[in-house]
C-alpha cells in the first residue's frame, strides 16, 4: 500500500511523516510525500530532527504532487487548517485523511522554542503513525469505510 503525506510546501511535516512512516512500516507499506506548492527544499531543522531520532532521511526532497508516479492508496494531509493554511485537495480514488499538525516552520521565539515546535510536530506524527500501524490493517485495509473511520480517529491523537 502506498501512502502519501501531503502538505502545501512539502518541507517539514510531510517530510517527517514520510520518514517516520517508512521507518516503522511493515513489509508492503511505503510512504512518500509531496506538496501542492513545494518550496523546493527540505527544512534543515526537519532533517536535523530526523538524524537525532535515528531515522534515515536520505533522498528526502520537496516535490510536487504533479511529479508522483506511483498510485497512492491513502493520502494523509498534515496542514493545520486552524492556523489558516490552505491544505491541498488531492484528487483521485485514494482514501483521504486529515491529520492536521501545527507548522513548526512558522514557530517564533528562541532557538529552544523553535526546536520544541519541531519536536512537537514530530511526536504528534509519530504517535499517529504508531497508532496507524497498531490497527488490524490486514483486516481493515480492504474496506475503505472501516479504514477511513479508524484513521479519522487517529487524527485527534497528540504526543
Amino acid at each position: 500500500m502506498n501512502v502519501l503525506f501531503l502538505c502545501t510546501g512539502n518541507s517539514c511535516r510531510s517530510i517527517i511523516g514520510e520518514a517516520v512512516f517508512n521507518y516503522l512500516a511493515p513489509k508492503g507499506w511505503h510512504a512518500t510525500s509531496a506538496g501542492s506548492h513545494p518550496v523546493g527544499y527540505v527544512h534543515p531543522r526537519a532533517l536535523a530532527l530526523l538524524v537525532r531520532e535515528g531515522i534515515a532521511s536520505d533522498g528526502a526532497s520537496s516535490q510536487s504532487w504533479d511529479d508522483l508516479t506511483l498510485v497512492q492508496h491513502i493520502v494523509i494531509t498534515v496542514c493545520d487548517n486552524a492556523s489558516g493554511e490552505t491544505c491541498p485537495a488531492y484528487l483521485g480514488s485514494a482514501l483521504r485523511v486529515h491529520w492536521g499538525v501545527d507548522d513548526p516552520v512558522r514557530a517564533m521565539g528562541s532557538e529552544e522554542e523553535i526546536d520544541a515546535a519541531f519536536t512537537k510536530a514530530y511526536r504528534i506524527l509519530r504517535a499517529r503513525i504508531e497508532a496507524f500501524f497498531a490497527l488490524p490493517l490486514e483486516e481493515i485495509s480492504h474496506d475503505k469505510n472501516l479504514l477511513k473511520a479508524a484513521t479519522d480517529k487517529i487524527a485527534n491523537l497528540q504526543a
